[in-house]
């Protein structure tokens, strides 16, 4: 009987050198993370009760039992959640005194808005929503929840952006943001370079599109609107994030561009607390600086 021959196996130099290369891993790692996906993606489904489709025939419910089950957790997590914002919104409450009662309806309406929030963040600003409508009914009207309630982590996130770059005036009730300012053209400045001043927005992460956006969400115009024309020691009082700005004009005929908030986005930003951007704030001094006098000291 002849011996069994026993398998060569050749290697290859150049091979070896080749099988070293993250390339021979890619499938690896992709079979890995495809698995993380999977697993991540079977958990989101058994929270909302629609695994049976991921599971083997034999271990799923009857489809009747499934309804039923997905009912019961959706109930439960809405309640979850509404009780989340309730221990937080107690929370903001303890320094605040109420003069008037809260409408009920509002209330109500209130929770069936707020019931579907799980993310944490929102959860916060929902229960900064009723701490002010209790300790001031009518701050928030039901429009600017529903636009609310569309609005996700990252809208909630531009639109804090936009408030960290916007003025207010006095009654605080007409929120911009100065996008420059303008001397109208004349015989003597009609070819100065200097008689228009812009501000760059993008440069602060709020292009044009993250102003549609905001737009599309009720919360900004998107049309840059200007001030009425003002006459040489004409003065603005604004609020720039919790400080004073006075404007005083240095020049004849001279306008502020800027982009407005809406009525909704006038109520939702006084959710979003006072956070000035420095680098924003020099470059506004410097630019409208050509026009205006600047003072920030009163």
């Amino acid at each position: 009987m002849k011996p069994e021959k026993s398998s060569v196996i050749v290697v290859d130099e150049k091979s070896e050198r080749n099988s070293k290369l993250p390339i021979e891993n890619s499938t690896a790692n992709k079979k890995s993370t495809d698995s993380l996906a999977q697993d991540q993606f079977l958990k989101i489904t058994q929270q909302f009760g629609l695994e049976a489709a991921l599971i083997p025939i034999e271990k799923q419910m009857p489809i009747e039992d499934r309804s039923i089950k997905r009912e019961r957790l959706a109930t439960l997590r809405k309640q979850k959640n509404i009780e989340t914002i309730m221990e937080k919104t107690f929370a903001f409450c303890a320094s605040n005194s109420i003069d008037k009662r809260t409408d009920l309806d509002w209330f109500n309406r209130y929770i069936a808005l707020a019931e579907d929030v799980s993310n944490k963040t929102m959860q916060d600003l929902w229960a900064k929503i009723l701490a002010g409508e209790l300790a001031r009914p009518g701050s928030f009207s039901l429009k600017a929840l529903k636009v609310f309630r569309d609005m996700s982590i990252v809208d909630a996130k531009l639109f804090a952006k936009a408030c960290s770059l916007a003025v207010k005036d006095q009654s605080k009730k007409n929120i911009r943001i100065i996008s420059g300012s303008y001397q109208q053209p004349g015989l003597f400045n009609f070819l100065n370079k200097d008689r228009q001043r812009h501000i760059n927005l993008s440069h602060f992460g709020l292009n044009y599109a993250d102003i549609l956006s905001l737009a599309d969400n009720h919360l900004l115009y998107q049309q840059e609107s200007e001030s009425s024309i003002m006459a040489s020691g004409d003065t603005i009082n604004l609020n720039y994030n919790g400080s004073p700005v006075k404007l005083s004009g240095k020049k004849a005929n001279i306008a502020i561009q800027f982009y407005k908030f809406t009525a909704i986005g006038t109520e939702l930003a006084q959710l979003i607390s006072d956070k000035p951007n420095d680098e924003f704030f020099t470059l506004f001094k410097k630019q409208l600086s050509h026009h205006f006098e600047i003072n920030t000291n009163e």
